[in-house]
């Protein structure tokens, strides 16, 4: 009870804390700019975090949810004339669902090894017709997509900079951290994690292993895409680089470098990694070096994440406290 009403209280306060860093740390357009990346960016993890943290499988194609809610925004924006996000951010779901239901169904009857290279197979394909179908914009990409606008009647919802942007962004990170968190409480999320456990147990019970694995994974699809919707706002611009490899390796190094299945991870690792490329860049190349550098060493030498390497500190702590506890209790006596 009292954990409850802890997180109660500092979970409100880390919130708010995080929505003014920007401000506190000077306002600029590079601070706003950086903040609105790592929320974006920490939102397209999550999306993928679901299906290798609760799932247990690790998906290469989750670019393409992120593409999609990317491309879906610049063609009804820029050849529909769609000014409504509103309608983009619908289409963009839409499209993902989609996406992950024809990609469901062929890989997810394979497992572990297999379903990661045919999904890393159909993030490879997906680049190339980006890059090649003119209608998507080809290598030139799709340009001059307007300003984000979430307007109610009556009321004025833009952005025209990162700076307006980012309470919009700061939002949709929170609403996806909550939905998170309700989908490792729910039913769904327990026969997730059965199914990755145990999946002959999870059969005994009742549960049909190949049909959770595809609910979970058209429940991730929309969170990635709605990373890649907000982002195309963000940048005005989408070509095929949004499949390039930087954004599966900074997925999956937002996965795993504080932890699984850690709430708050994805958000930690992505502001680690941003914050290093924005205001202690060794260069573009170096820096996707760092980061392909960093998700090696995690998963070959800490494999439970930074929270894996606390848990022995925090017991080397306690049995050295112990003996002095026990000098103490025995002078007092």
């Amino acid at each position: 009870m009292k954990s409850k009403s802890l997180q109660l209280f500092v979970l409100p306060v880390l919130a708010i804390a995080a929505f003014v860093a920007p401000m506190l740390l000077g306002g600029g357009g590079v601070v706003y700019s950086a903040a609105v990346l790592i929320a974006i960016f920490a939102v397209m993890a999550y999306g993928l975090d679901i299906v290798v943290s609760d799932l247990g499988e690790v998906s290469l194609a989750h670019t393409v949810f992120f593409a999609a809610g990317s491309y879906a925004t610049a063609l009804l924006s820029t050849r529909a004339g769609v000014s409504s996000a509103w309608l983009t951010l619908a289409a963009s779901i839409a499209v993902a669902l989609a996406c992950a239901g024809l990609i469901g169904l062929v890989t997810l009857r394979l497992r572990e090894f297999v379903f990661s290279l045919v999904t890393y197979a159909v993030a490879v394909v997906a680049m190339t017709l980006a890059a090649n179908w003119a209608f998507l914009g080809g290598s030139d990409g799709l340009r001059g997509i307007p300003m984000l606008d979430l307007s109610l009647p009556g009321l004025t919802l833009t952005a025209r900079n990162d700076r307006e942007l980012w309470p919009f962004a700061f939002a949709t990170l929170v609403i996806v951290i909550y939905l998170v968190a309700r989908f490792r409480r729910s039913a769904l999320g327990a026969a997730a994690i059965m199914t990755h456990l145990n999946p002959r147990l999870a059969t005994m019970s009742g549960i049909d292993p190949a049909r959770v694995r595809l609910q979970v994974f058209l429940f991730s699809a929309p969170i990635s895409a709605v990373a890649g919707w907000l982002y195309a706002y963000q940048r005005a611009y989408v070509s095929a680089d949004v499949l390039e490899n930087y954004f599966l390796i900074l997925m999956l190094t937002a996965v795993v470098l504080v932890g699984r299945r850690q709430l708050l991870g994805p958000v930690a690792a992505t502001a680690l990694v941003l914050v290093q490329e924005k205001f202690f860049s060794f260069g573009g190349n170096v820096d996707k070096i760092v980061l392909g550098a960093v998700l090696i060493a995690i998963l070959a030498f800490f494999p439970e994440g930074l929270a894996g390497l606390a848990r022995p500190l925090a017991r080397l702590r306690h049995s050295r406290r112990e003996p002095i506890q026990a000098l103490t209790h025995t002078l007092e006596n």
